[in-house]
């Protein structure tokens, strides 16, 4: 499966990425009457946002080859960079009409974040992945 990704990793998990980042920035920069409920909690919601945003970021930090840093604290750069988006937009959405920052939503974020890394630390587990940095 991860050497799959890895030889696909542009259109499955760079493409995907910037889709995705982008399709959360603009729900979530929508007042809350605009966008379509699909029957779930808010607290889950932001769960799962934060859950698919996090494996997404981690897999991009393992199969990228431009920073061995990055690569070798993929789990840790991605609970950074997901948590800090996540505080980041909360405090955006104090801007737009109807939305507020509310800790309990990044505390959501923040749990949905560690379980996409928990997947993918248990994912290459599983499956004996070992990646190693060879820069291109």
């Amino acid at each position: 499966m991860f050497e799959y990704l890895n030889k696909n990793k542009v259109l499955l998990i760079y493409t995907p990425l910037i889709v995705y980042w982008l399709i959360l920035f603009t729900a979530t920069s929508l007042p809350v009457e605009k966008l379509p409920s699909i029957g779930l909690s808010d607290k889950v919601n932001h769960l799962l946002a934060y859950f698919v945003l996090s494996v997404l970021v981690n897999l991009t930090l393992l199969f990228q080859r431009k920073s061995k840093f990055l690569f070798n604290y993929a789990p840790l750069a991605t609970l950074v960079i997901s948590s800090f988006y996540g505080i980041a937009d909360e405090l955006h959405q104090m801007l737009i009409p109807g939305r507020s920052a509310e800790v309990l939503d990044w505390i959501a974020d923040a749990i949905g974040t560690s379980a996409g890394v928990f997947l993918i630390y248990y994912l290459k587990r599983k499956l004996k992945f070992q990646p190693e940095f060879v820069q291109n």
